[in-house]
């Protein structure tokens, strides 16, 4: 695998001779809409491991290897007939190699919403598990299934992938994350016992390999109480054969304040239950002012101290599957629109925009002025973003990845992945065993 970053003049037919590779492949692995079209600064994943490059006069081993962004060492080493001092001829072969990064297994989950079912179809072999979203509890601890239960399950079959049921606290009859259904699910006896018969029966009814937890604004004071429920029911469905993992928000510290975190115990949670979704994302988000949406920098962070009270093999890394588009000036209130990565670039092609990339946050970003003459700031994904975060998987030791969500296909994403993972298959049980693809 190599990633090209697009210049000023680059085609498609340019960049396929280059790498010795049809403009077809670049066009699908890419998801390019428009081939004469391409943005200053875009990324294209290229799926080779080496070049024959044929010599041209005037070139030099040091002209071919920056040309390539290789050192003149990664050169020689692939070419151990030529020497440093070694003269070139027109028409001589020189193989211009790219780094085999592979960095191990990684287990991975993706959320769907069902919203798209070529995209879920599409990324399911890349998937370890396909968790619905989701299965919404009221005060009395009764679980309603999702619209898609059914669909996804019938999408997932002829896959490898297993399926988890996702715990939420979001209302059954619509709205945000209700920190209410939460307290009494957590101390109500009843609401608890109402909860865990139907977990258990939708469990085995729908052959799932376990649950996800994700409740999410849970009062301060209800942090023991869920804790509480987390050890009971682990226990329970251990027994039955059944995984349980949590979604935890991106904490940097045990003090952290606020609503989303207070309730949210790394340490517990990293002694109760399997495994555990850091939801590393959001930085950049709907209401807030334009920023990456996981900058690297923020990711780290957290990392660095979830493995302080955390098993790093039980952590899977949050990747969010979706970018924003702010009109500045940033006004407090006003909301971004919501976009898909490939979409990004599809605005940046057609307002002439030239893609940028921030070191810092390691994500891609860029400005335009739409018709009404309002300044836009953009930040997404691209296959160098997601390549970076992909390696701190390997980096701090985590378990692998869960993808927020796969509704929208970044064709791009799923095949830096495979370059660099391989993907560790369903199992069952607390003490599961993995195979890999």
């Amino acid at each position: 695998m190599t990633i090209y970053t697009v210049r000023p003049g680059d085609t498609l037919y340019t960049i396929a001779q280059r790498y010795g590779v049809t403009t077809d492949v670049l066009i699908y692995d890419n998801q390019i809409s428009d081939p004469l079209r391409l943005v200053p600064g875009q990324a294209l994943f290229i799926p080779v491991t080496s070049v024959s490059y044929t010599v041209r006069p005037g070139d030099s081993l040091y002209r071919i290897a920056r040309s390539y962004g290789l050192t003149l060492g990664a050169l020689l080493d692939a070419n151990p007939t030529i020497s440093a001092t070694s003269i070139l001829y027109p028409g001589q072969t020189v193989i211009v190699p790219f780094e085999d990064e592979t960095l191990g297994s990684a287990l991975v989950n993706g959320f769907a919403t069902g919203s798209n079912a070529a995209s879920i179809s599409e990324a399911l072999p890349y998937l370890t598990y396909l968790a619905p979203f989701s299965w919404g509890a009221d005060m009395n601890g009764n679980l309603t299934p999702p619209a898609n239960a059914g669909p996804l399950a019938d999408l997932a079959a002829p896959s490898r992938a297993g399926r988890m049921l996702t715990v939420t606290n979001l209302p059954p009859e619509g709205g945000g994350f209700d920190s209410d259904i939460a307290h009494a699910i957590l101390t109500d006896a009843t609401a608890q016992n109402n909860l865990i018969a139907d977990l258990r029966q939708a469990l085995a009814q729908g052959g799932y390999a376990g649950v996800i937890f994700d409740l999410e604004y849970i009062y301060p004071y209800d942090r023991e109480s869920y804790n509480q429920l987390l050890r009971r029911v682990t226990d329970i469905l251990h027994q039955d054969g059944y995984l349980v993992m949590t979604c935890l928000a991106p904490k940097i510290s045990d003090t952290q304040v606020g609503t989303l975190y207070e309730a949210h115990d790394y340490a517990a949670h990293g002694q109760i239950v399997d495994y555990i979704i850091l939801m590393t994302y959001e930085w950049g988000y709907l209401y807030g002012p334009a920023m990456a949406v996981a900058p690297i920098d923020q990711v780290r962070r957290v990392l660095d101290y979830a493995v302080t009270r955390i098993p790093a093999d039980k952590i899977l890394l949050g990747m969010p599957n979706y970018g924003y588009d702010w009109t500045l000036p940033f006004v407090q209130g006003s909301a971004a629109r919501v976009v898909n990565n490939v979409q990004a670039v599809e605005i940046a092609a057609r307002y002439g925009a030239e893609i940028r990339f921030d070191e810092r946050s390691q994500a891609p970003f860029f400005n335009y002025y739409d018709e009404q003459g309002r300044r836009h700031e953009v930040w997404f994904d691209d296959a160098r973003s997601i390549r970076a975060r992909l390696r701190l998987i390997a980096e701090y030791g985590l378990s692998g990845l869960s993808y927020w969500t796969i509704d929208n296909l970044f064709r791009a994403q799923y095949l830096v992945l495979s370059a660099l993972y391989t993907i560790r298959e369903a199992g069952g049980g607390a003490a599961e065993v993995f195979s890999v693809w």
